[in-house]
Parts: C-alpha cells; structure tokens; sequence
C-alpha cells in the first residue's frame, strides 16, 4: 500500500512539473507575439494639379463592318474571331452562280456586238470610197454612217454592262480591307447573305487609341498635342497619351466634343480594343475645376488589396495595426487619391518590418 502511494505521489509531481513546462513555454510564445513590430507611418496629404475627369475607351484607329451587295448563300467563310488577317486576304465568298451567268450572257453579246461593228465599219469603208469617187449619194453614205455609229454604241452598252456584271462578282469574293484582326463574325455557312448586311468585322488592333468626350465647359480648355493620364484600372495601369484630335461639333453627341488621345507604341502592351478608362487631362485656367487642390495622396505600395477591396493599415489608439477599408480614386505616378475611408491628419503604415494584421502590436521607427 505504502508502495502505491509513493507511485501516486511521483505520477502526481511528474504531471505538475510537465503542466510547469508547459505554461512557461505558453508565456514565452504570448511575450514573443506581443514584440510590437517597426512601423514607418505617415500622414496623407499633398496636393494636385486640376485638370479635367472624363471617362473614355480604348478603340481601334480602323474598324471595318465586312459586307457584300449581292445576295446569295454563303458558301465558305475562311477566318474565325481572333484571326490575323493581311490585306487582301480573302475571308469569305457568296454562291454567284446567276452573276456568273449573266457574265457568260454580256459576253456572248459583246461578241456579237464586236460581229456587228466589224461589218458596218466595212460597209462604211465602202461606201466613203465610193462617195469620194461620187459613185454614192451623200444619203447612202450618211445611213451607212449611222449604221456604224449604231453599231459601236450597242458594242459599249454591252461592254458597260459586262463591266457592271463583274463588279457584282466581285462582291462575291469578300477580301480583307487592311491588315487587322478578327473581332466579330456574324454569320455562318449556309446562311444568305442579303445587301449591306454585316458578316465580319475587323479591325487594326496594332493602331489604338483614346476615345473620351468633353463637355462645352471644358473643351475651350485644351488643344492638340496636350498631355493627359490615362488610367486602365482593368489591368492597373495608367499611361501617359496625348490629345490628336478634336472634334468641331457635338451636334451627334449630345452636347459633348469628342477626343481622340494617342497611346505611345511602348505601352500598347496588354491593352485591348473595348477596355473603359479614366482620362485626366491637366489644364491651367479660369474654370472653376482647374487649379492646384489639396487631396488624400498615399503611396501605392501602402495599400491592401482583398478579392475587390482595398485597404489600408492605421495606427489605433492602443498602438495596434488597424485595418482600413478605402475607396481610392485617380492614381497621380506613385500615389494614389483616397476618396473616403481615411482623414487627412490620421496617421497610416507606409512600410513594416514584419508581418502586419488586425490587433498586432506596432511601434513607430523614431
């Protein structure tokens, strides 16, 4: 019996001694994660140069809607979306079998039109010879005059008219107008092609451009050769364009002038035909949006990004990490407006020298 107890008793110590251990360790992982973590802070601010906000889309210089005026079946379409195409590429053809049949009529008439002319020109030949010699009368030689002359007039109607005929036929063969891509195909094999109908289009993919349109106020403001921000917020990109056109009227615009901006070669990558944009053009004058602005400037390496929102890490009042959710606005080269979501005097986390979540403890860098 005496001999249990001392087993409980060093069972019993052994425990205490590993519940011990245990607690310590316990205490020294919570001290090791409450080290506060170096922290850079800032305080957001600056100012930026007015100008005016538009939106706009990139677009292709050159687009082309492919159609024929001839009806008829198609019978073979030879690209899909997304092809290259060179010019002059044929792309699509039309059964023709009745134009070709025409074809083959105009020139049967054409021959013997040709038969017609080559006989009156002989009789014509004939008669001047005979006139010359006054072997004719001044009225046999004018009826054979006008014989010919018939007959070379009814030769160019059936010229004109085989002439007409091949120009039908050649709508038949649908050609690529420029080298280009495929964007649309909105017909099939089979189907009938009727006149000014749309089967493909196409366009210059390697030639885009700015599309935007700026109010009555504004447009007094800028000229050709401007430069503007381009934003891409697609692929989070802004670029820098300039203005090449500008449109005189707004009359099918509904009081807004339309703005062409070229895009530089180099940064045409990953840019697509479709994709909306926004476009800050800087201007200097009397409109009331113009002028330098106070704005919440912080940089973009500061921001989290979490599936579609973004934040941004402040300091609480108990020196923790504090995750902010923002809503951001135009983006100025390294720097990027916040709209709401964080004061002008509140501090935010530029940089940190460790891992960074809600409730981490942080200690500013002096």
């Amino acid at each position: 019996m005496q001999h249990i107890k001392s087993l409980l008793s060093i069972s019993l110590a052994t425990v205490l001694l590993l519940l011990s251990a245990c607690g310590e360790k316990k205490h020294a992982a919570t001290t090791d994660n409450s080290v506060p973590v170096p922290v850079t802070v800032a305080i957001p601010g600056g100012t930026v140069e007015g100008g005016i906000s538009v939106s706009g889309k990139i677009e292709a210089q050159q687009t082309a809607n492919i159609s024929t005026r001839m009806m008829g079946t198609i019978t073979r379409i030879y690209v899909k979306v997304g092809d290259k195409v060179h010019r002059g590429q044929l792309l699509a053809t039309i059964s023709s079998q009745d134009i070709q049949a025409k074809q083959a009529q105009t020139n049967a008439a054409i021959a013997e039109a040709q038969a017609n002319v080559n006989n009156a020109q002989k009789d014509y030949d004939r008669f001047n010879n005979l006139y010359k010699k006054q072997s004719a009368s001044a009225k046999e030689l004018d009826n054979v005059t006008l014989q010919y002359n018939a007959a070379k007039a009814r030769l160019e109607a059936a010229t004109q008219m085989r002439n007409e005929v091949s120009a039908m036929l050649a709508y038949s063969s649908l050609t690529a107008p420029f080298d280009g891509v495929v964007t649309q195909r909105m017909a099939d094999e089979g189907n009938m092609a009727n006149p000014g109908m749309p089967l493909l289009t196409i366009e210059q993919n390697s030639q885009l451009e700015v599309s935007a349109t700026v109010s009555e106020n504004d447009i007094n403001s800028i000229k050709k050769g401007d430069k503007a921000q381009v934003e891409v917020k697609a692929i989070g990109k802004t670029v820098e364009c300039t203005i090449s056109e500008i449109s005189p009227s707004s009359q099918f615009t509904g009081g807004q002038y339309l703005v062409k901006l070229n895009i530089p070669e180099k940064e045409k990558k990953e840019l697509y035909a479709g994709m909306y944009v926004n476009v800050f053009i800087p201007v200097t004058g009397k409109t009331a949006t113009k002028g330098n602005t106070a704005a919440t400037l912080v940089p973009l390496g500061s921001l989290v990004t979490k599936d579609q929102l973004t934040g941004i890490y402040t300091i609480s009042s108990n020196n923790t990490a504090l995750l902010r959710w923002i809503r951001t606005g135009k983006t100025f080269g390294d720097q990027v407006e916040v709209l709401s979501g964080l004061a002008q005097d509140e501090k935010f986390i530029v940089s940190a020298e460790g891992k960074l979540y809600n409730g981490v403890a942080v200690k500013e860098n002096k």
